[in-house]
């Protein structure tokens, strides 16, 4: 067994267990008492000829919505890490290992958003570790 096929079953393993408390993180973090507050009315949300009309009480559910697509990913990027088995070393396999290793590439940069103390700075580690693991899986 190649040492890049440990760290995606390593990684795969990570991904799963962190796809599945990501789905808690709205409740986790306090999303709906942080959200809930009171303020001016939020301006609506217009794409050509759709509006919507925003109020503060629907931020989490916005923020619901996007946190569980990105949770439903990160458990199927696990799921298939845990099949690598199946899909190292062929060339569909490499573009979807490519594709994750650009997901996770996003997910560390975008980490800055939050911040950019100690802790910030070594979820940005972790991802590109992440995203490395997933270069190295597309090139294998």
């Amino acid at each position: 067994m190649t040492f890049v096929r440990i760290f995606v079953y390593a990684a795969g393993a990570f991904s799963v267990v962190l796809g599945v408390l990501h789905f808690t993180f709205p409740e986790r973090f306090g999303f709906r008492a942080a959200l809930s507050g009171e303020g001016p009315p939020l301006p609506p949300f217009r794409l050509w000829f759709y509006r919507y009309d925003f109020k503060r009480s629907d931020l989490y559910g916005v923020v619901c919505v996007m946190n569980h697509c990105v949770s439903f990913t990160i458990l199927s990027v696990g799921v298939y890490d845990l099949l690598a088995n199946f899909w190292l070393g062929t060339t569909a396999g490499a573009l979807v290992a490519g594709w994750i290793a650009a997901f996770w590439f996003v997910r560390a940069a975008t980490q800055l958003y939050l911040g950019r103390r100690r802790g910030d700075w070594f979820v940005v580690a972790w991802f590109s570790l992440l995203g490395i693991v997933h270069v190295l899986a597309a090139v294998q």
